[in-house]
């Protein structure tokens, strides 16, 4: 037993400084594993896609044979249209209680050879026979059932946005924190001015552009939206470079990228016949082949970037952590394995809300995400929130007395 976890270790210790085709193309293991999980909750958002876009094509025969007419949503034109949105609540809640039973199946795993580590990393055979079940069982249970689920799921949806926030501001600490150590401040100190310039240019040519693109006839919202994400801006360089913080330019400047570009995806989500949105409804009544064509590219990235902002937050267990070790031991874990189907747990309740727009009462476009006026509120409270919390992270310090002890103790 004792030879077979060493034999492990080596063959981790050596995994660890591979390449991603190595570690990928030596069997099972936990830098591989998290890439598998990553394609199959990929394809479990396509088939929640294919369920809302084309699953009204099919009602007859899924209504006849397993579902009932009463869908439990209202005002759906019989419910005929919301069969699409409960169809990606049912992928969604069997994806949910996929990752959320290897949460339970894998949390606490600290140690490589730990037995839960090889149900983490292997058993792919068992675990895909397993996610096709739960992509079945789902269209058998009653819709009352899936109503309830989707209001869990706006919940959900929000614990991930939550977490996504902590791991981007974490990294943009981290990164600053970084750039301005005592050991770095003088060989990045040109780095760091140039890159906080280029995002404060890019912020202000963005703020400028929202204005053009998303101001006109009588949309006040939209300048209410983009005159708040400019003040923001300014309130977090502000707070940054005050006297008692002095955090520099460089993570305000990061996360003014970071809020201008929820401020676009916010009214980039507003409904294409509202007055505000007039682009989208241009686009819409003239060049339909090109905007068709237009639409399924953007429909694309934003589903890739959401698989990718779900992986890269489940393996940054570490933003968590209050007390981060400086150097993990080679039998540990490389990631947290709980955590990891924790996120992807809650992912499967956000994809859904981006699905269908937020709203379970309501019918989406084809090829169309996050779209929707609950979107769009839910896009800009966020901004706000993101803004907040981060202004919130670089005064507690001060407040809490641990800035001026760590300084006394690097003087």
């Amino acid at each position: 037993m004792d030879m077979e976890a060493n034999v492990t270790k080596v063959k981790y210790s050596e995994l660890r400084e591979s390449s991603w085709f190595s570690q990928f193309r030596y069997g099972s293991n936990p830098w591989m594993a998290r890439y598998v999980y990553g394609i199959i909750f990929f394809l479990m958002n396509l088939l929640a896609w294919g369920v809302r876009d084309y699953g009204p094509s099919l009602s007859t025969v899924i209504h006849r044979h397993i579902l009932t007419m009463d869908s439990g949503f209202e005002g759906c034109k019989g419910g005929v249209e919301c069969l699409g949105a409960e169809g990606v609540l049912r992928v969604s809640f069997g994806c949910f209680i996929f990752f959320f039973i290897m949460f339970l199946s894998t949390v606490g795993t600290s140690k490589l050879d730990d037995p839960r580590d090889s149900l983490h990393s292997g058993w792919w055979m068992r675990k895909l026979l397993v996610c096709v079940i739960l992509m079945i069982l789902p269209f058998l249970i009653p819709s009352a059932i899936i109503h309830f689920y989707g209001d869990i799921a706006h919940f959900g949806a929000g614990v991930f946005l939550l977490i996504q926030l902590v791991s981007i501001i974490s990294f943009i600490t981290w990164l600053n924190d970084c750039c301005n150590s005592d050991k770095n401040v003088e060989r990045c100190h040109i780095h760091v001015m140039l890159l906080a310039t280029v995002a404060y240019v890019i912020c202000i040519v963005g703020i400028i552009l929202l204005y053009i693109e998303y101001t006109q006839g009588t949309c006040l919202l939209n300048i209410l939206f983009i005159t708040s994400t400019l003040i923001l801006l300014q309130s977090m360089t502000s707070v940054s470079r005050h006297p008692q913080i002095n955090a520099g330019i460089l993570g305000p400047g990061l996360m003014g990228l970071y809020i201008v570009y929820i401020c676009w995806c916010a009214m980039r989500s507003e409904p294409p016949g509202s007055s505000c949105n007039k682009k989208a409804e241009v686009s819409s009544t003239n060049g339909e082949k090109r905007t068709d064509w237009l639409t399924i590219i953007s429909f694309v990235i934003a589903l890739l970037a959401m698989v990718i902002a779900t992986f890269s937050t489940g393996i940054d267990s570490q933003c968590f952590q209050f007390r981060k070790t400086k150097k993990k031991a080679d039998d540990d874990v490389p990631y947290g394995y709980g955590f990891f189907h924790l996120v992807f747990a809650t992912g499967a309740m956000y994809f859904a809300m981006l699905l269908i727009g937020w709203n379970t009462h309501h019918s989406m476009e084809k090829f169309t995400i996050d779209i929707g006026w609950t979107s769009t509120w839910v896009r800009i409270v966020y901004e706000w929130l993101a803004a907040g919390v981060y202004m919130w992270m670089l005064v507690a310090p001060v407040f809490t007395g641990s800035k001026a002890a760590a300084d006394e103790q690097s003087s």
